[in-house]
Order: structure tokens, then C-alpha cells, then sequence
């Protein structure tokens, strides 16, 4: 019995402690001075994931790209339909908004993928009212998300699938010698297997760009299309986010990582140190207490001239199935003071109060004010976050 008790009370005491932690944590690190005004407009109650920004019909505003409809700027109450998408369970089936006008006509098409149909794909823009033409680009397996960055270094993105458990590939759109776009791709493998997460940036400081995967990093090779990738196994990040964001965080003039758990509790950022060529990464705690951070950006949303992280839990991420499903919604920036990040809070609360981030969200200066906006999709509503400053 005596035992039994000592073994309760290390567990109230352990719950008190999480409790009081997660207190003074959201008391200090919610302070910042000054802290940004965000204005919410719902834009509508659909579930879909991915949300993109980017000029659709020609005209001077920008537009909200999401799921099955394009809502017109600048007011987006306006929904236009692009093509049903496939519904699975609480799920659809796509998982990016990639802005790229991939056939050169002049339209800004998007590059999507699901993990049910699990291709990676594009939805060419009409120029009107019609139902978008959906084109595949390659079968790869199941798609958790997909992302683009200029991998070969010639000022034009590549196109990248995170497909956890199968090969790491890039997607490069062809261009013929006026660099006008032709309308398909060519596949370049990494590597034979990667995990969840996924992240890109030049990592050992050699002018070119690696990959971060989920158990460490793939080197570049100055020829990357016809050379291998040197692997790294130099971190484990688990269920990482997709981006893996590769910056230098403080100023040290080495690349570092900023990871989110995307299904289960935590976020942290990775410190790069070097023992001569040795390359180690030391982790410190961001957010402990919140879960689900699958998806972020690195912008400057409040014009200081430094780079903010902008994240949030994803709603129902699993259908019901993650750690910490249960916990509120929320939508953060985070500011880095010069030792540690500072958690400032734009929407926070149950479902219907707080906004959750998605798996695929968007930063862009909605109206032409100089301010970034923040636009956030999900199972819980597509929402635009207006920016008014503080």
C-alpha cells in the first residue's frame, strides 16, 4: 500500500509540475514586444488541408487556392470550382497548393499529391469558369505532402513529394531554351528510402543545397543529377515536419534545423556545432507541450528585418488516433530573442474558437499593405489571418 502511495504521488507530482510548466510557459513565452494584430475572416467551413495564394484569373488581386474551389480575391467571398477532390474517411486528397505554371501559357497551374491516390500531380488552370484538368506527373506512392525548392541551383524550383518508407525523388519541370516551360518533368532519385519529414538547405556551408530527412541529412554531390548523395545519419527527428526549416537560427553563420513533431508532442530547434569537419547538431526545446506542428514557414511577418517561425497544431491530424488530439487548436509565431524563441499567440482555443495550421499553409501580403498575412487551411475551416500590425 505504502508503495502504491509513493507511486500516486510521484504521479500528481508529475502532474502538477506538466501543469505548472505548461502555465508559466504560456505566461512568459506569450509576451513580445511588440506583439503583431492579426484580424480572422472564415472563408469557408471546407476541410481540405492545403491552401495556396497566388493570382488565378489575371486581374490585380491575389487569389485562395484550396481543395476543390478558388475563392477570388480581394474579398475571397466569391468560390469558384476547380474539380472535385476525392474524399477518404475525414480526409482529402490533397496535400499541397505549389504555385508553377507548368505547360508556359501563361496561367499559374498547382502542383498537388494525396497519400490514397498516391501521385503526384497537376491541376492546369482554364483561364475560366471550367473544371481544372487534372495531369499526372508520376506515380510515387503514398504523398504526405509535397514542397519545391531550387534543388539544382539554376533559379528554378524542383518539385519534391515526402512519401515516408520509399525513395526521396525531385521533379524538374522542362524548359525548353528560352527557359518557357513544356508541360512535363524529369525524375531524379536521392535516395532508396526516406521517412516523414522532410527539409532542404545547404547544411556543411558549401554553396549547395542538401536534404534533411528524418534520420539525417543527404550531402549534395556538385553534379546532383548523375552523382550519389552522401548520407549523414547525424540526428534521429522523428515524425518530423514537412518543411524541416534549415536556418541560421542564431546568427552563427552555421545552418541549423527548426523540426516540428507531426504526430505526437514537441518542437525544437537543432544547433549546429563543428569539431573541425565534424558536423553535430545540439537540440533545445521550442514548445514541448503542444502537438502535431507538421507544417511552418520562415517569413518576416512583422518587417523587423529578422525571420519569425509561423506554425501550429494541425486539427485531427489522424482522425482522432495522435497524441494530444484532444488539445485546442492553435495558430503561433514564434521570435527569436537573441537565446530562445518567444511564443506569441494568433489563435488559440477549442474547435470553432482556435484555428489549427493544416499540412500545407501560406504567407503573402493579401492586400498590398507591406504586411504578411498568414492563410491557414485544415479540418477545422480555411481562414485568412489579416496582418494589422501592432
Amino acid at each position: 500500500m505504502m508503495g502504491n502511495a509513493i507511486s500516486i504521488n510521484k504521479k500528481s507530482a508529475r502532474f502538477f509540475l506538466i501543469f505548472a510548466g505548461l502555465f508559466i510557459f504560456s505566461v512568459v513565452s506569450s509576451q513580445s514586444i511588440p506583439h503583431l494584430k492579426f484580424r480572422k475572416q472564415m472563408i469557408a467551413a471546407e476541410s481540405a488541408e492545403s491552401v495556396g495564394v497566388f493570382n488565378v484569373n489575371g486581374d490585380d488581386f491575389l487569389d485562395i487556392v484550396s481543395g476543390s474551389y478558388w475563392y477570388e480575391g480581394p474579398s475571397f467571398l466569391k468560390r469558384h470550382l476547380i474539380g472535385q477532390v476525392k474524399r477518404v474517411n475525414e480526409y482529402f486528397d490533397d496535400f499541397s497548393t505549389i504555385p508553377l505554371d507548368v505547360n508556359g501559357d501563361g496561367k499559374t497551374d498547382f502542383i498537388t499529391g494525396g497519400w490514397f491516390n498516391k501521385t503526384l500531380l497537376w491541376r492546369e488552370n482554364p483561364g475560366n469558369d471550367n473544371e481544372w484538368q487534372t495531369h499526372d506527373i508520376a506515380v510515387t506512392g503514398n504523398i504526405e505532402t509535397t514542397r519545391s525548392w531550387d534543388v539544382d541551383g539554376n533559379g528554378f524550383d524542383e518539385i519534391i513529394p515526402n512519401t515516408p518508407g520509399l525513395p526521396l525523388a525531385y521533379y524538374t519541370l522542362i524548359r525548353d531554351k528560352n527557359n518557357k516551360p513544356q508541360g512535363q518533368f524529369t525524375k531524379t532519385q536521392v535516395a532508396a528510402k526516406h521517412g516523414h519529414g522532410l527539409g532542404f538547405g545547404d547544411i556543411n556551408g558549401d554553396g549547395r543545397g542538401d536534404f534533411v530527412v528524418s534520420d539525417g541529412w543527404l550531402e549534395a554531390p556538385d553534379d546532383r543529377e548523375h552523382k550519389a548523395w552522401n548520407f549523414h545519419p547525424d540526428f534521429n527527428l522523428g515524425d518530423a515536419s514537412v518543411p524541416v526549416v534549415v536556418a541560421d537560427v542564431n546568427q552563427d553563420g552555421r545552418n541549423d534545423l527548426i523540426v516540428g513533431q507531426g504526430h505526437s508532442y514537441g518542437l525544437d530547434w537543432y544547433e549546429q556545432k563543428r569539431d573541425g569537419k565534424l558536423i553535430k547538431f545540439i537540440k533545445h526545446a521550442i514548445d514541448p507541450f503542444q502537438s502535431q506542428y507538421h507544417t511552418m514557414e520562415w517569413a518576416d511577418i512583422d518587417n523587423d528585418g529578422q525571420m519569425e517561425l509561423i506554425t501550429g497544431k494541425r486539427y485531427r491530424a489522424h482522425n482522432g488516433r495522435d497524441p494530444g488530439d484532444n488539445d485546442s487548436p492553435g495558430l503561433y509565431y514564434f521570435k527569436w530573442n537573441g537565446e530562445s524563441f518567444t511564443k506569441n499567440i494568433i489563435s488559440y482555443g477549442p474547435f470553432g474558437v482556435g484555428k489549427g495550421a493544416g499540412i500545407f499553409l501560406s504567407i503573402a501580403d493579401l492586400h498590398k499593405t507591406g504586411r504578411k498575412d498568414i492563410i491557414v487551411a485544415g479540418k477545422d475551416g480555411l481562414c485568412v489571418f489579416f496582418n494589422e500590425a501592432p
